[in-house]
């Protein structure tokens, strides 16, 4: 059998469009290529940002800057020294953008100035850290970006 061009260009439109059906359908039915929204109560958390934006000004007023590093025993959050440990409250979210099932918080509660998360509790990969912290009723804010 011969096939003219006419033909040829005809099977090849219908195999470039199967190919990109495949693409289509095999995306939107995988649950490895899912992306979600960055929260699922978006708006929500939109109509706080200004509160966001105040503890994070107050932190540089007050020069009240944490550090974070990665050690062997996990990521450890360090408090200014100036503050008592005793009186520090408030939240640790670790935010994973390739896996929302990773995603985790934990309560501030503090005996000594540092704050340790186990190594465990870790997958390597890039994480948004964001800590929400409050002293003596004042609200303070620090986000970091850390690849692990």
């Amino acid at each position: 059998m011969k096939i003219n061009w006419g033909t040829g260009i005809v099977l090849a439109f219908i195999g470039f469009i199967g190919f990109i059906l495949f693409f289509v359908i095999r995306m939107s039915t995988d649950d490895r290529a899912n992306h979600d929204l960055v929260t699922e109560e978006y708006y929500k958390e939109e109509l706080s940002y200004q509160k966001q934006i105040d503890a994070s000004e107050s932190a540089t007023e007050m020069n009240a800057n944490l550090k974070v590093e990665k050690t062997d025993e996990g990521l450890l959050i360090s408090f200014p020294e100036r503050f008592d440990p005793k009186k520090i409250t408030g939240t640790v979210s670790l935010y994973r953008p390739s896996n929302k099932h990773l995603d985790s918080n934990f309560p501030i509660s503090l005996s000594n100035t540092h704050l340790l998360i186990p190594d465990n509790r870790l997958v390597d990969g890039r994480w948004d850290i964001t800590i929400n912290w409050q002293y003596e009723g004042k609200p303070f804010l620090h986000k970091e970006k850390l690849t692990y």
